[in-house]
């Protein structure tokens, strides 16, 4: 079961899902002397992200940050790339910074798979920063998603409804300039995460909430996936929980 937690605005989703994600890190260095961590991109990112790189008493030095997913074929310069945004928002104000693992797919998306699958490998990820799209996806994990492969990351095709959502919030300048491929890390692979942090937010995304925390497990609803994982916690604001019949 999906742990809620209904926060009263976006900051302060943010701010809690910060804090716990920040928490589970220090946790990790303190028992292993090291962490590794998934970090996701997106608009339902943005405040979380203000307050992680604000939390205090993590040396970031001996963290390793694993990126969620990447288009295929953009150039990091484009304004959509999720590798910048990253680099902008979560790398820039570290003085520490960790070890970042980008996802490139600007070349060979094939090769850029086996690499990414090499380091990787056998890593224990101590929390995946996450949110969920308008069409219920996890990562780029469309629907039906792949929820057999063990492989940690594949090239996936976009459906219509991801490809919509990335030109509604202003990523693009046009539904046809939203690339058709990315590269994305498995559902597999996010669910060996010892903790999910999961941000939710606006009206936009009530459906999909619903689905993936009320609606069956399905790959037609990737994120309902979460349901099964040992620890997510999911932190919402009363907008995104607008359809729920849980309250907490």
């Amino acid at each position: 079961m999906i742990e809620m937690h209904v926060a009263s605005d976006k900051d302060e989703l943010g701010r809690q899902a910060a804090a716990l994600g920040a928490q589970a890190i220090r946790d990790e260095l303190a028992h292993h002397g090291a962490a590794a961590i998934i970090v996701a991109t997106g608009a339902s990112q943005f405040e979380m992200l203000n307050h992680l790189v604000a939390a205090e008493g993590i040396d970031w030095s001996k963290v390793t940050a694993f990126h969620l997913d990447e288009y295929v074929g953009l150039p990091e310069s484009h304004p959509a790339s999720f590798r910048r945004y990253l680099r902008e928002r979560f790398m820039a104000p570290l003085k520490n910074a960790p070890t970042f693992v980008p996802v490139d797919g600007e070349g060979d998306a094939a090769a850029a798979v086996k690499r990414l699958n090499r380091q990787i490998a056998g890593q224990r990820i101590a929390v995946c920063f996450a949110g969920i799209g308008e069409n219920c996806h996890l990562a780029f994990n469309d629907p039906p998603a792949d929820f057999d492969t063990e492989e940690p990351y594949l090239v996936v095709d976009l459906d219509d409804a991801c490809r919509q959502q990335q030109f509604g919030e202003g990523w693009f300048p046009s539904f046809d300039a939203v690339p058709r491929q990315a590269i994305s890390m498995s559902v597999r692979q996010i669910l060996k995460s010892e903790l999910i942090v999961l941000s939710v937010s606006d009206t936009r995304k009530a459906a999909a909430a619903k689905a993936a925390l009320e609606g069956p497990v399905s790959n037609l609803s990737p994120a309902s996936i979460l349901q099964t994982h040992k620890r997510t916690v999911l932190f919402i604001d009363p907008p995104a929980a607008s359809q729920l019949t849980r309250k907490g």
